[in-house]
């Protein structure tokens, strides 16, 4: 990835969410608490194995790469430029960010969020029908051309590799890994 060293490396949280709930939007909080190898404390998607509906149907015993999801803020700034009302925690995120070209990150990077928490990135968020339940139209617009990487525009998923505490206002810093930069595989 020639151009990861153009990324910003250091940017902020603007707003963090969980439910425990299946639904496709997750409500704001004030705070969540990250906990190493299971995911966002209180969250459904929280654990070690998938939680993602359909794939802990077919395969309840894979790895949870998907602990956590992130989106920037930036893509919101995107979508509402071009006709779509979309908010922090409305596409499902965990944490939105600032600052940071997420899906230009490298598979491992780390994220440090707050004084504590780091995130492991694991790799690009892929659309599916549910966005499109949620907007008409809104999965096309978080889809790059054929060629084009990242192929997502999504948000970015995540394992916790350390806990603690993550609200808005916090800073997010990455680390960018030190042997390869392997684009983020479609999760």
């Amino acid at each position: 990835m020639s151009h990861a060293l153009d990324l910003s490396l250091e940017g902020r949280v603007i707003s963090v969410a969980a439910d425990r709930g299946h639904h496709f939007s997750k409500p704001p909080r004030d705070q969540i608490v990250l906990v190493e190898g299971h995911g966002v404390e209180g969250d459904v998607h929280a654990g070690p194995f998938v939680r993602h509906r359909y794939l802990a149907r077919r395969r309840p015993r894979l790895p949870n790469l998907r602990q956590v999801h992130l989106i920037a803020w930036e893509r919101f700034a995107h979508l509402r430029e071009s006709g779509f009302a979309v908010a922090a925690g409305d596409l499902g995120e965990n944490i939105t960010t600032a600052g940071l070209d997420l899906e230009l990150m490298p598979l491992g990077t780390l994220i440090e969020l707050g004084p504590t928490a780091i995130i492991e990135l694991t790799g690009l968020r892929t659309p599916c029908v549910l966005i499109d339940r949620f907007r008409a139209g809104l999965k096309r617009q978080l889809r790059s051309a054929a060629e084009t990487r990242p192929p997502f525009k999504c948000g970015v998923l995540g394992v916790v590799r350390a806990g603690g505490a993550v609200a808005a206002g916090d800073t997010a810093r990455v680390r960018l890994p030190t042997t390869s930069f392997q684009p983020l595989p479609g999760l």
